[in-house]
């Protein structure tokens, strides 16, 4: 699989890449955008066989360590696109393999450069934090491309502490250099720490503080009465939404 960054149409980038074998173009949102060509500039290319990939990297131009193929339409002739291998394997790295992964002491980085590798994305926030032992990228579970976040596992809860209460980390690896956000990575089938579940049917609780006073999953009501305390009605809840992303809630008080 490859992430290649060009401004063709749909037609004229797979016209451009069928001669090294069957092959699928896809982009972010791209049936939802029913965009003919990729909006952002980029596109994956996802071949049937990995002959396939191994022929185009063969046919490739090196530059400054980047790879480059030249690629003609009926507007533009030989137009040097650059080519960017990507690897299942490059989705999940352990760092640390004696630590067992702990998902409270996980954290969601947002907005991660889709060529960066998690391999790469755990040097950076082990640097920074230390104590890392597992990074993993988000992928799309059909066509398994980056999507753009990442999973950061922390071996202890002081490095974790200190990436969540920086809220924005700077991802800097050779050419790529960007702002990114992180948050706890919040969970779906957590019961109440308050209350076990007792106060809520047995339910999962809905929500997550953040702040680092708590870091405790709650239900409703265990929410009002614990955050109704003087210092804690401003903390705000987090949910987990679509793609793993946790997003805050407004919560209105009963």
């Amino acid at each position: 699989m490859f992430l290649v960054t060009l401004k063709e149409q749909f037609d004229e980038i797979t016209a451009s890449f069928r001669r090294y074998g069957p092959l699928v173009v896809d982009w972010p949102h791209k049936a939802e955008s029913k965009s003919y060509f990729p909006p952002k500039g980029y596109a994956f290319l996802l071949f049937q066989d990995e002959s396939s990939v191994q022929t185009l990297i063969e046919n490739c131009i090196v530059e400054e360590d980047k790879l480059y193929i030249c690629v003609s339409s009926p507007t533009i002739k030989n137009k040097p696109v650059q080519i960017r291998p990507w690897r299942l394997s490059d989705a999940d790295f352990v760092l640390n393999g004696s630590m067992p992964l702990d998902p409270r002491k996980t954290v969601f980085v947002g907005g991660v450069p889709r060529p960066l590798k998690a391999l790469e994305l755990a040097m950076i926030m082990d640097r920074l934090y230390g104590g890392v032992c597992y990074a993993g990228i988000d992928t799309d579970p059909e066509l398994k491309y980056p999507k753009g976040a990442g999973r950061v596992a922390f071996s202890n809860q002081q490095s974790y502490i200190a990436a969540i209460s920086a809220r924005f980390v700077q991802l800097q690896h050779n050419d790529i250099d960007k702002r990114v956000e992180v948050k706890p990575y919040v969970l779906d089938d957590q019961m109440c720490d308050e209350c076990q579940g007792q106060r809520c049917s047995g339910k999962f609780a809905p929500f997550f503080c953040a702040n680092v006073t708590c870091l405790q999953y709650y239900c409703e009501h265990c929410w009002a009465s614990i955050h109704s305390r003087p210092g804690r009605e401003y903390h705000k809840p987090l949910v987990k939404e679509g793609a793993d992303r946790p997003r805050a809630v407004p919560f209105r008080w009963c």
